[in-house]
């Protein structure tokens, strides 16, 4: 990474980290179990190569989700820059394409958000231009 990426890299993360002191505690903590999913289920194959999985589920209770949608904003677009930023300055590998999944639930056990991380295998084009 050159000097100016990093550097724009970091101003984008303080920018972030701004935005979301100023919308309150909730949007730091969901970025940091997604984040913190990202990394528990990290799988080192060798000494340059760590994959981790591709496709996260984000369930928001419902005052989460009116908060994080009252503004129009793409939540669920936010929440994959975010965890893409995480990955490269880790220098991860994703399992096939990224994916974030954002729902809305009543049986979120914190009251807050529930964050699940899997690896959800590439289905290559392939597969659908040549019926079996």
């Amino acid at each position: 990474m050159s000097a100016l990426s990093a550097l724009e890299q970091a101003l984008e993360d303080r920018w972030e980290a701004l935005r979301a002191r100023i919308a309150g505690r909730g949007p730091v903590e969901l970025l940091d179990a997604l984040h913190r999913e990202c990394d528990g289920n990290a799988v080192v194959c060798s000494e340059d190569r760590v994959i981790v999985p591709n496709a996260y589920d984000v369930e928001l209770a419902e005052p989460v989700h009116e908060e994080l949608t009252r503004r129009g904003s793409r939540v669920g677009q936010a929440l994959t820059d975010s965890l893409a930023r995480h990955a490269e300055r880790h220098g991860y590998e994703w399992a096939g394409p990224l994916t974030v999944r954002v729902a809305r639930s009543d049986q979120v056990p914190n009251g807050r958000y529930r964050v699940a991380g899997r690896v959800m295998p590439h289905v290559s084009a392939e597969a659908f231009r040549h019926p079996a």
